[in-house]
Protein backbone atom coordinates (compact mmCIF):
# COMPACT_ATOMS: atom_id res chain seq x y z
CA UNK A 1 0.00 0.00 0.00
CA UNK A 2 1.29 3.45 -1.07
CA UNK A 3 2.08 6.13 1.88
CA UNK A 4 -1.45 8.00 2.78
CA UNK A 5 -0.81 12.04 2.79
CA UNK A 6 -3.45 13.70 5.05
CA UNK A 7 -5.53 17.08 3.59
CA UNK A 8 -6.30 19.96 5.25
CA UNK A 9 -8.30 23.06 3.84
CA UNK A 10 -7.59 21.02 -0.10
CA UNK A 11 -3.95 20.77 0.97
CA UNK A 12 -1.56 18.10 1.26
CA UNK A 13 -0.28 18.18 4.75
CA UNK A 14 3.09 17.35 4.72
CA UNK A 15 4.19 14.66 7.97
CA UNK A 16 7.79 16.06 7.35
CA UNK A 17 8.56 19.36 5.60
CA UNK A 18 11.42 20.24 3.32
CA UNK A 19 13.19 21.98 6.21
CA UNK A 20 12.45 19.95 8.91
CA UNK A 21 13.76 17.04 7.07
CA UNK A 22 17.19 19.26 5.84
CA UNK A 23 17.12 20.24 9.95
CA UNK A 24 16.86 16.55 10.82
CA UNK A 25 19.59 15.51 8.36
CA UNK A 26 22.21 17.97 9.32
CA UNK A 27 21.97 16.41 12.82
CA UNK A 28 22.10 12.95 11.90
CA UNK A 29 25.36 13.86 10.11
CA UNK A 30 26.90 15.10 12.91
CA UNK A 31 26.09 11.13 14.30
CA UNK A 32 27.71 9.53 11.50
CA UNK A 33 25.63 10.03 8.47
CA UNK A 34 26.62 9.68 5.03
CA UNK A 35 26.36 10.85 1.57
CA UNK A 36 24.16 7.85 0.52
CA UNK A 37 21.62 8.17 3.26
CA UNK A 38 20.93 12.07 2.47
CA UNK A 39 20.11 11.19 -1.05
CA UNK A 40 17.71 8.34 0.27
CA UNK A 41 15.98 11.37 2.39
CA UNK A 42 16.14 13.76 -0.58
CA UNK A 43 14.51 10.91 -2.22
CA UNK A 44 11.98 10.30 0.39
CA UNK A 45 11.15 14.03 0.53
CA UNK A 46 10.79 14.58 -3.07
CA UNK A 47 8.39 11.64 -3.51
CA UNK A 48 6.20 12.63 -0.54
CA UNK A 49 5.92 16.15 -0.98
CA UNK A 50 3.45 18.61 -1.45
CA UNK A 51 2.09 18.53 -5.35
CA UNK A 52 0.63 21.93 -4.92
CA UNK A 53 3.47 23.52 -3.35
CA UNK A 54 6.83 21.14 -4.40
CA UNK A 55 9.89 22.17 -3.43
CA UNK A 56 12.41 24.08 -5.44
CA UNK A 57 15.11 22.94 -7.31
CA UNK A 58 17.06 25.58 -5.89
CA UNK A 59 16.16 24.44 -2.29
CA UNK A 60 16.79 21.22 -3.21
CA UNK A 61 20.53 21.93 -4.44
CA UNK A 62 20.62 24.52 -1.31
CA UNK A 63 20.35 21.31 0.87
CA UNK A 64 22.84 19.06 -0.58
CA UNK A 65 25.48 21.77 -0.87
CA UNK A 66 24.70 22.25 2.96
CA UNK A 67 25.31 18.26 3.16
CA UNK A 68 28.68 18.23 0.97
CA UNK A 69 29.95 20.92 3.17
CA UNK A 70 28.65 18.78 6.21
CA UNK A 71 30.54 15.81 4.65
CA UNK A 72 33.67 17.64 3.96
CA UNK A 73 34.22 18.97 7.88
CA UNK A 74 33.72 15.61 8.62
CA UNK A 75 36.35 13.95 6.36
CA UNK A 76 38.71 16.58 7.47
CA UNK A 77 37.68 15.48 11.45
CA UNK A 78 38.52 12.46 10.69
CA UNK A 79 41.96 13.01 9.17
CA UNK A 80 42.64 15.25 11.83
CA UNK A 81 41.84 12.38 14.50
CA UNK A 82 43.87 10.04 12.48
CA UNK A 83 46.75 12.21 12.31
CA UNK A 84 46.48 12.82 16.22
CA UNK A 85 46.24 8.79 16.99
CA UNK A 86 49.12 8.22 15.26
CA UNK A 87 51.12 10.92 16.96
CA UNK A 88 50.49 9.08 20.12
CA UNK A 89 52.36 6.00 18.73
CA UNK A 90 55.01 4.93 21.87
CA UNK A 91 53.51 7.20 24.41
CA UNK A 92 52.02 6.47 27.81
CA UNK A 93 48.07 7.25 27.56
CA UNK A 94 45.13 7.63 30.53
CA UNK A 95 41.88 6.05 28.76
CA UNK A 96 38.69 6.52 30.34
CA UNK A 97 36.28 3.70 29.40
CA UNK A 98 32.38 3.52 30.22
CA UNK A 99 31.22 0.25 29.49
CA UNK A 100 27.19 -0.75 29.02
CA UNK A 101 26.65 -0.72 32.95
CA UNK A 102 27.97 3.13 33.00
CA UNK A 103 30.75 1.88 35.26
CA UNK A 104 33.47 4.31 34.01
CA UNK A 105 37.19 2.16 34.68
CA UNK A 106 40.91 3.74 33.85
CA UNK A 107 43.44 1.90 31.66
CA UNK A 108 47.07 3.38 31.13
CA UNK A 109 49.59 1.75 29.22
CA UNK A 110 51.79 2.62 26.05
CA UNK A 111 49.90 2.59 22.57
CA UNK A 112 51.23 -0.18 20.21
CA UNK A 113 49.47 1.08 16.86
CA UNK A 114 46.45 2.78 15.67
CA UNK A 115 43.62 1.32 13.92
CA UNK A 116 41.09 3.23 11.38
CA UNK A 117 37.73 1.95 10.85
CA UNK A 118 34.89 3.32 9.82
CA UNK A 119 36.65 6.95 10.05
CA UNK A 120 36.95 6.15 13.80
CA UNK A 121 40.75 6.02 15.25
CA UNK A 122 41.19 3.15 17.91
CA UNK A 123 44.61 3.32 20.50
CA UNK A 124 45.91 -0.15 20.61
CA UNK A 125 47.28 -0.75 24.40
CA UNK A 126 48.23 -4.08 25.85
CA UNK A 127 46.54 -6.11 23.05
CA UNK A 128 42.68 -4.04 23.09
CA UNK A 129 41.66 -1.32 21.68
CA UNK A 130 40.21 1.51 22.94
CA UNK A 131 38.43 4.78 20.96
CA UNK A 132 40.30 7.60 20.83
CA UNK A 133 37.00 9.72 21.99
CA UNK A 134 38.24 7.75 25.69
CA UNK A 135 41.70 9.55 25.63
CA UNK A 136 41.84 11.24 28.84
CA UNK A 137 46.10 12.36 28.85
CA UNK A 138 48.73 12.08 27.39
CA UNK A 139 51.91 11.72 29.91
CA UNK A 140 55.08 13.10 28.57
CA UNK A 141 57.62 9.95 29.26
CA UNK A 142 60.16 12.47 31.35
CA UNK A 143 57.00 13.26 33.42
CA UNK A 144 56.58 9.32 33.91
CA UNK A 145 60.12 8.95 35.06
CA UNK A 146 60.32 11.52 37.19
CA UNK A 147 57.08 10.39 38.94
CA UNK A 148 57.98 6.70 39.27
CA UNK A 149 61.03 7.61 40.50
CA UNK A 150 59.64 9.66 43.36
CA UNK A 151 56.85 7.55 43.79
CA UNK A 152 60.03 4.38 44.27
CA UNK A 153 61.50 7.36 46.64
CA UNK A 154 58.23 7.80 48.68
CA UNK A 155 57.86 4.20 49.01
CA UNK A 156 61.73 3.43 50.84
CA UNK A 157 61.17 6.95 52.83
CA UNK A 158 58.04 5.62 54.15
CA UNK A 159 59.07 1.92 55.57
CA UNK A 160 62.08 4.00 57.98
CA UNK A 161 61.66 4.32 61.52
CA UNK A 162 61.81 7.37 63.77
CA UNK A 163 65.62 8.99 63.26
CA UNK A 164 65.97 8.11 66.81
CA UNK A 165 65.31 4.32 66.14
CA UNK A 166 66.91 4.00 62.85
CA UNK A 167 69.55 1.12 62.80
CA UNK A 168 72.00 -1.05 60.76
CA UNK A 169 68.67 -3.36 60.13
CA UNK A 170 67.49 -0.03 57.67
CA UNK A 171 70.90 -0.07 56.10
CA UNK A 172 69.82 -1.46 52.30
CA UNK A 173 66.75 0.55 52.39
CA UNK A 174 68.47 3.90 52.97
CA UNK A 175 71.36 3.09 50.66
CA UNK A 176 68.25 2.79 48.20
CA UNK A 177 67.02 5.76 49.19
CA UNK A 178 70.52 7.51 48.82
CA UNK A 179 71.12 5.95 45.07
CA UNK A 180 67.45 6.90 44.17
CA UNK A 181 68.09 10.39 45.62
CA UNK A 182 71.47 10.48 43.77
CA UNK A 183 69.87 9.49 40.56
CA UNK A 184 67.25 12.56 40.17
CA UNK A 185 68.14 15.67 38.32
CA UNK A 186 66.47 18.98 39.18
CA UNK A 187 63.06 18.25 37.45
CA UNK A 188 62.51 15.14 38.98
CA UNK A 189 63.27 16.49 42.54
CA UNK A 190 60.33 18.66 41.80
CA UNK A 191 58.31 16.13 42.34
CA UNK A 192 59.28 15.89 46.24
CA UNK A 193 59.46 18.21 48.50
CA UNK A 194 62.35 19.82 50.60
CA UNK A 195 60.84 18.28 53.73
CA UNK A 196 61.52 14.62 52.21
CA UNK A 197 64.61 15.27 51.27
CA UNK A 198 66.16 17.29 53.95
CA UNK A 199 64.88 14.34 55.86
CA UNK A 200 66.33 11.72 53.28
CA UNK A 201 70.08 13.62 54.21
CA UNK A 202 69.53 13.52 57.55
CA UNK A 203 68.77 9.59 57.33
CA UNK A 204 71.47 8.88 54.98
CA UNK A 205 74.53 10.83 57.19
CA UNK A 206 72.88 9.19 60.75
CA UNK A 207 73.33 5.62 58.80
CA UNK A 208 76.85 6.85 57.62
CA UNK A 209 77.54 7.51 61.42
CA UNK A 210 75.83 3.91 62.51
CA UNK A 211 77.81 1.53 59.72
CA UNK A 212 81.47 2.48 61.16
CA UNK A 213 80.31 1.45 64.77
CA UNK A 214 78.66 -1.55 63.64
CA UNK A 215 81.37 -2.68 61.74
CA UNK A 216 84.09 -2.08 64.79
CA UNK A 217 85.72 0.01 63.09
CA UNK A 218 86.95 3.56 64.54
CA UNK A 219 85.19 5.98 62.04
CA UNK A 220 88.36 8.18 62.27
CA UNK A 221 90.30 5.59 60.24
CA UNK A 222 87.30 5.92 57.74
CA UNK A 223 89.40 8.15 55.58
CA UNK A 224 87.35 11.25 57.82
CA UNK A 225 84.03 10.42 56.59
CA UNK A 226 81.35 10.45 59.07
CA UNK A 227 84.25 11.63 61.92
CA UNK A 228 82.65 15.27 62.40
CA UNK A 229 79.04 14.47 61.87
CA UNK A 230 77.86 14.76 65.57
Amino acid sequence: MGAVQAVQDGKFVESQTAASLAKENIKKANSGMDKDAFLQLLVAQMKYQDPLEPTSNTEYISQFATFSSLEQMQNMSATLELSRASSLVGQTVLMKVTDSTGKTTQVQGNVDFVVYENNKAYLSIAGELYSMDDLDKVADKKYLEGYAKAADFLNIYKKLPEIGMLSIADRDNVEKLEEILNSMDEYQLSFLTDDYIEGAKTYIQRMKDIIPNEDGNDPDDDSGEGSDTK
